[in-house]
């Protein structure tokens, strides 16, 4: 038994690492961040505009905020505040979303979902097998996929179809 637990424990501490850092990096952050092998250009005005292209990171971002975006393996972590953006699960990656006031749209088919935070408003094009909400006040759409749905925060709204 301890064989087979030592086998998984570097995805594990991943998994369990990921939402951390994206915490860590949006508490440093006081502008938009770039993941990695990504281009960004800013765009600095009242209420400041960055694009960033590079995969699965954000295709843009709009209004005042604060994004952290980082893969690992083949996991994307995604955490703001404040922004509406398109990411990509390509076909079979894993998602995690922290924040708040977010409008996304994730393209592709994305395996499992975690999504925390409040207002969060996003939109999938497909989820495979398992999502997980917490939080307050989400409203998750998904077009396609059967996947389990765990709502564990409150005033959720998590639905199949456009």
């Amino acid at each position: 038994m301890r064989a087979h637990i030592t086998e998984h424990s570097p995805r594990l501490a991943a998994l369990a690492l990921a939402p951390a850092v994206a915490a860590v990096v949006l508490a440093g952050c006081s502008s938009t961040a770039n993941p990695p092998g990504g281009s960004t250009t800013n765009t600095t005005t009242s209420s400041p505009t960055a694009t960033t292209s590079g995969g699965a990171a954000p295709t843009s971002t709009s209004g005042t905020s604060t994004t952290a975006s980082i893969e690992i393996g083949n996991t994307l972590n995604y955490g703001s505040m404040g922004t509406t953006a398109t990411l990509d699960c390509a076909n079979g990656k894993s998602l995690n979303v922290a924040g708040s006031d977010n409008t996304l749209t994730v393209t592709g088919t994305c395996t499992t979902v975690s999504i925390g935070g409040t207002n969060n408003k996003i939109t999938f094009d497909k989820i495979d097998t398992h999502i997980t909400v917490l939080g307050l006040n989400n409203t998750i759409n998904y077009k396609d996929g059967d996947p389990k749905v765990d709502n564990v925060g409150s005033n959720n709204t998590i639905n199949k179809g456009s």
